[in-house]
Parts: C-alpha cells; sequence; structure tokens
C-alpha cells in the first residue's frame, strides 16, 4: 500500500474508449479512434504488453485485430488508467462487461432475456424473466480474472454484481409460481427470498469458489437495489452470506446513493463483509453534510472498514485536492477512527468522459496524499 492510512481504490467501471467500442464491430475503426488510441498509449503506455497488437494498429492496420484482441487490449486500458493515476487497488474498468446486470445474467440458466430498459443515465440492458430454476453454465469473470492478474501491477479486487440485485432487477414467473395460494405480499417475499438464496448458491457462489482457486483475494460484492428496498435488509444479508460462506477471501459490499441508517443494524449480519463502500460526496455541498452519516456507526462497535466515496461521479466539474483532503478529514473525524477508512469515487466513472475521470482521480490521490501527511504529521 501507499500509506499506513487511507489507502485508494477503484469503485466501478470505467467509460469504453471509442477505439475499443468501434474494434468489436463490424464497420471497424476510423482516423479518430486510431487517434484516440495513440494519445492514451502515449499517455500511459497500456498497449506495451501486446506489441503485435499494438504494433498492427499504430501501422493503421487495426482492421487485422480480432474482436477479443481489442477487448484485450480495453483491458489492459482500463488497468493501466486506474494503476498510473497510483491507486492501490485497482481492476480493468469492467472492460470486457455489456454492463452489471445483463452480462452476468446471460451466462446463467434459467432466465429469458426481455425488451431493453433504461439504467439510471443514458445507457440500455435488456431485463429478464426468471422462468426456471436459476442455474450457472460457466463460473463468471474467471478468464477475465486471469488476465488482469497476469498484467497487474497493483492489487486486483474484482467487483461482481450480487444476488440481491439480479433477483430485485429481475421480473419473477418460477419463483412466485412455486408459492401456493394467493400471491399478496408475503408470497412475494417468500418467493423473492428462493429467488435471491438461489442466486447466491447456484451462481454467484460457484463463481466466488472459481475466481479464489485462480488467486483471487478481494471481491466486492455491487448491490446497488439494496438502497431502494431498506426492508428487505435481510434478504441482501441472507444472499451474501450463503454466497460467502467458508471462503477464505476478502470481501467487500458496494452499495450506492442510498439512506445508509435505514439499512442498520441489519447490514451488520452480513458477517464476512470486511468493508461497506458507500456514495457520500454526491450528496456533499449546497449547506448539505453528506459525511455525517458516519456519526452513526459510532453506535456500532466492530462495523466493516469504510470504502469512502469522496468524488461525485455525475458532474464534471473536477474536485480540488484540497476538497478531497478535507472531505477525508472530515469523515474520519465523524467515524472516530481514521484507519478504517479507504477511499474512492463514489460509484464508477463510466458516465464520464474518460479525460474527467482521469483528472478526477488524479486529485483523488494527491488529496489522499494530503489528507494522509496531515494526519501521520499534526501539527502540534
Amino acid at each position: 500500500m501507499s500509506g499506513s492510512l487511507f489507502p485508494t481504490q477503484e469503485i466501478g467501471s470505467l467509460a469504453r474508449p471509442r477505439w475499443q467500442t468501434l474494434g468489436t464491430r463490424d464497420g471497424g475503426w476510423d482516423a479518430d479512434a486510431q487517434a484516440e488510441f495513440s494519445r492514451w498509449d502515449e499517455a500511459i503506455g497500456f498497449a506495451r504488453d501486446l506489441p503485435d497488437a499494438r504494433n498492427a494498429v499504430l501501422a493503421g492496420r487495426a482492421a487485422e485485430l480480432a474482436p477479443e484482441a481489442v477487448r484485450d487490449l480495453g483491458a489492459l486500458f482500463g488497468l493501466r488508467f486506474l494503476e498510473t493515476v497510483g491507486l492501490d487497488r485497482v481492476y480493468d474498468g469492467e472492460a470486457r462487461r455489456i454492463e452489471m446486470y445483463e452480462y452476468p445474467i446471460r451466462r446463467m440458466t434459467g432466465f429469458r432475456l426481455e425488451g431493453h430498459v433504461r439504467s439510471f443515465d443514458s445507457k440500455y440492458y435488456r431485463k429478464a424473466t426468471v422462468v426456471d430454476r436459476v442455474g450457472l453454465e460457466h463460473p463468471l469473470h474467471v478468464e477475465e480474472f486471469d488476465f488482469v492478474r497476469r498484467h497487474a501491477k497493483a492489487e486486483p479486487k474484482l467487483p461482481l454484481t450480487g444476488p440481491y440485485t439480479l433477483a430485485d432487477w429481475s421480473y419473477d414467473e418460477y419463483y412466485l409460481a412455486r408459492q401456493p395460494g394467493w400471491k399478496g405480499p408475503a408470497a412475494r417475499r417468500a418467493a423473492k427470498r428462493e429467488f435471491v438464496v438461489d442466486l447466491a448458491r447456484r451462481a454467484v457462489r460457484p463463481t466466488v469458489l472459481a475466481l479464489v482457486e485462480h488467486g483471487c483475494r478481494t471481491i466486492q460484492f455491487d448491490e446497488p437495489a439494496a438502497g431502494t428496498h431498506p426492508e428487505e435488509t435481510d434478504l441482501l444479508v441472507e444472499g451474501f452470506n450463503a454466497a460467502t460462506e467458508g471462503i477464505d477471501a476478502e470481501f467487500l459490499m458496494h452499495v450506492c446513493f442510498s439512506d445508509y441508517r435505514a439499512l442498520l443494524p441489519g447490514l451488520l449480519e452480513a458477517k464476512r463483509c470486511r468493508q461497506w463502500a458507500w456514495e457520500f460526496a454526491n450528496r456533499d455541498g449546497d449547506g448539505a453534510d453528506g459525511y455525517e452519516v458516519l456519526r452513526t456507526l459510532r453506535e456500532y462497535p466492530g462495523h466493516p472498514s469504510i470504502g469512502l466515496g469522496v468524488l461525485d461521479v455525475h458532474r464534471d466539474p473536477v474536485e480540488t485536492p484540497r476538497q478531497v483532503a478535507e472531505r477525508i478529514g472530515r469523515a474520519a473525524k465523524y467515524l472516530g477512527d481514521p484507519s478504517r477508512l479507504w477511499v474512492n469515487p463514489d460509484c464508477g466513472l463510466r458516465t464520464r468522459r474518460l479525460e474527467v475521470a482521469r483528472a478526477k482521480l488524479e486529485a483523488m490521490v494527491a488529496g489522499t496524499r494530503l489528507a494522509r501527511a496531515e494526519f501521520e504529521n499534526p501539527r502540534r
């Protein structure tokens, strides 16, 4: 780690560069895509690990590359993008994934894909109906992680979509039909519980076991649906526990854009969760204190560490290093224990242009250094 306090990490996906998007389609690259590739390769040297592919692009022969070679380059781009900023924990920006729901669902059995729905930004994904008992064709993300592990210089942290969110974002025909009698609130809750646990045991857990076998030590469960139904925190926790029970790895849970007070104390029952990665910067400012909620955690000794969101991922203005340092200092004061803080953006930066994302991450790392210096060498 870069220091004893406030290690830094990524928290989600990055926007795909234009050259990667075009390079996996039939139309191929254009001059702007090739120029973008060259510009970023000069800045962060991401393509040097794949010299044949790099040379083909720089020689104007990008059309010769197979889509998988382009995806490899995209994964290296995401990895070096995050590493060269100076983060302690990194991944590849989820370069190979369509998005966080449809991508895993397509690799499971028991689902029927339906039409497109809009996510919180301008992206769309196909929602699915569960029509049979959930299963898994092949453990998720294993080849993806193997590639990252071979090329990573910093510590890799793999994100995956948690079972509660996969269930909550799906239509349910199969599990609800298994409930006898009237399909009222009690039957719907029982059906959802069975759905979540099946996803955890029959899809997510085999994936986690395979990843650990391949050397993955840190796995982040992404559960954005948790905050929309705080009354179902027990289902969220049961799914997490079923997926992780008895597995030797470090597990994190990322819940974004929520009233975290509403998830407590139930969230404490996620027994193997070592860190809660939460969003704060989005609600900080204009007279509001986005970090005051951390005072609540003093009521729960022994809670997991906190992945502290210090970058607003929904706005382009770049935070200053001093602003980041002030947020870290304020959070440490409210929490009462600075050693329990990691530093990260609120969520994935895929909604920001790559240049903006880079500037924000650079400010985050610089601000973290300021905060670290102030805590390790306090003025007398």
